[in-house]
């Protein structure tokens, strides 16, 4: 279980990355929907682990390999944003979270399902 304090500094580089990515995302993966949706610090506040969701991206992996490759510059600008805040500005890795890739294949498979309508000696009393 996680630590007030972890939880804090999750909320906070979670806020602050996804400003950044909303600002200078362009510079590092192009014109795709990235969203920071959940992070993870460690015990000892030195690794902050980024959940990413790329919203109907075609290559997804394409957009976790620019971000891992520009990793230490996306480092050094929450360095510049939280440094007052913060003692360490924490190590970052990108994982790719694809929950709303899941929500969306449910929603198609719920859309195409066929339930017929319950005749009148099948309903159950009330």
């Amino acid at each position: 279980m996680d630590s007030v304090r972890q939880l804090k500094y999750g909320k906070l580089i979670q806020k602050e990355l996804g400003d950044l990515f909303l600002k200078e995302g362009r510079n590092w993966y192009g014109n795709q929907f990235v969203t920071v949706t959940g992070v993870k610090v460690t015990s000892d506040l030195g690794l902050a682990r980024v959940q990413i969701s790329v919203f109907k991206a075609t290559k997804p992996a394409d957009v976790m390999k620019s971000l891992a490759k520009h990793t230490p510059e996306i480092r050094k600008e929450l360095g510049l944003r939280i440094g007052k805040q913060v003692r360490v500005v924490p190590g970052l890795e990108f994982f790719l979270d694809d929950s709303l890739d899941y929500v969306d294949h449910i929603d198609k498979i719920f859309k195409t399902i066929h339930i017929p309508p319950a005749e009148e000696g099948d309903q159950e009393p009330s």
